[in-house]
């Protein structure tokens, strides 16, 4: 029986990845609802009326003209205006991939960016349908919020990192797991010092080794925030402590993580990188989609490579687990702080390095706050501390570019 799909995102990096490997398996896979965010009217439309969907939600409500007149332009150059077809319903607005993520369907596929994810997160969850989940952002700050809605096997990891890990782990007993062991490819700026870091620009940033994804996880890789942000992700997944949880460089991202086992035995997961392979075990979880992504060739000279972190020169994961290990609504500043410090470095206004120093000093004056301890974990204190950490960053930015 196929599987109906609904996919939040799906004009980003792994959206579009995700309607590829729908495609490659239309034997598996239906897609009936899609959200995003409307800045790509043309290809909405486009993936809409390829899937015939039911439903297409915009979360710019301003955005939503412009995808209705998409919808019927590429409805006419098909034909469709005769009649022989429906153009699909249009939601619009801040809940309305919420709305998707209600759809009936066997899937939701969260390939959103950002803290904005959390809802429609929380919104799958609570109909019982699987969550595909490549939104981490929605994870790390809703925490137990989140691995609480959750039943065993309702949340599949879609990163590759945490993908790997699941694939690693299966049949394998927790009191049999030592530690968990997540790859970085490094970014771009592997091995340079953070003096070199000083004047590296955006465009610098953007270059990643082995990826091929969106500006702001791109950024965050070259940062490695991304990979503090996976090394919660991981506790949460797994309910491992993070003095379990190790990060290796591994420029060629072949291996994608691994899991040590108390015998001494290491079980590791290795592909291409392509994140067809792990969109497509989020889709048909627990089964696999033969031909999802090509194999290594093992015919080849291949030498695999890792190196220690330098915590000097990125912070980041020293931030993140200081951040992780405090929980409540920490995790929650640290993902705005980056979110707001992303956007101002990409703008000119914010360097490199005022990334990681923006985020450590927000995140010690909240982890400082004894209501903060004192406060329980709810969906409304997480976006409070989400929108007060953004103004606090913000402000620091503006501080730090009229002292230029």
């Amino acid at each position: 029986m196929r599987k109906r799909v609904a996919i939040l995102g799906s004009t980003g990096s792994v959206g579009t990845q995700a309607i590829e490997v729908v495609e490659a398996a239309p034997e598996r896979f239906d897609v009936v609802a899609l959200a995003a965010g409307g800045g790509r009217p043309e290809l909405l439309a486009r993936q809409a009326i390829d899937h015939e969907v039911e439903v297409v939600a915009v979360s710019q409500a301003t955005a939503a003209q412009d995808v209705q007149l998409a919808l019927y332009a590429e409805a006419q150059r098909r034909g469709w205006d005769r009649g022989d077809h429906r153009v699909p319903r249009l939601l619009a607005g801040r809940d309305a991939a919420e709305q998707v993520a209600r759809t009936d369907c066997d899937v939701v596929l969260n390939a959103m960016t950002g803290a904005v994810g959390l809802r429609p997160t929380l919104a799958a969850l609570e109909t019982g349908t699987t969550l595909a989940l490549a939104n981490k952002e929605s994870l790390i700050i809703g925490g137990t919020l989140v691995t609480g809605a959750a039943p065993p096997g309702q949340l599949v990891p879609v990163d590759s990192e945490h993908s790997a890990l699941a694939q690693a782990m299966r049949g394998e007993k927790a009191s049999d797991v030592a530690r968990l062991v997540v790859t970085a490819s490094g970014g771009p700026f592997r091995g340079r010092t953070r003096e070199e870091l000083r004047d590296v620009t955006p465009e610098q940033a953007m270059a990643h080794p082995t990826w091929d994804m969106g500006p702001v996880i791109t950024i965050n890789s070259a940062t490695l925030v991304n990979k503090g942000l996976e090394v919660i992700e991981a506790h949460l997944l797994f309910d491992i402590g993070f003095d379990r949880i190790d990060v290796v460089v591994h420029p060629t991202s072949v291996v994608h993580s691994m899991v040590e086992l108390v015998d001494g035995s290491t079980m590791v997961q290795a592909s291409p990188p392509d994140m067809r392979l792990p969109i497509a075990l989020g889709l048909a979880w627990p089964e696999r989609v033969p031909g999802a992504a090509r194999p290594c060739d093992w015919s080849a000279p291949t030498a695999w490579e890792f190196f220690p972190l330098d915590d000097e020169a990125f912070p980041a994961i020293r931030l993140a687990r200081q951040a992780g290990e405090f929980g409540r609504t920490a995790p929650a500043v640290l993902n705005a702080v980056n979110e707001v410090c992303v956007d101002a470095f990409v703008a000119g206004d914010l360097d490199f390095l005022g990334i990681p120093d923006t985020i450590e000093q927000v995140l010690s004056a909240h982890v400082a706050d004894p209501d903060v301890a004192a406060a329980p974990l709810t969906v409304e204190g997480v976006l409070a501390a989400d929108a007060a950490a953004r103004e606090q960053a913000a402000a620091l930015v503006d501080r730090r570019v009229a002292t230029r």
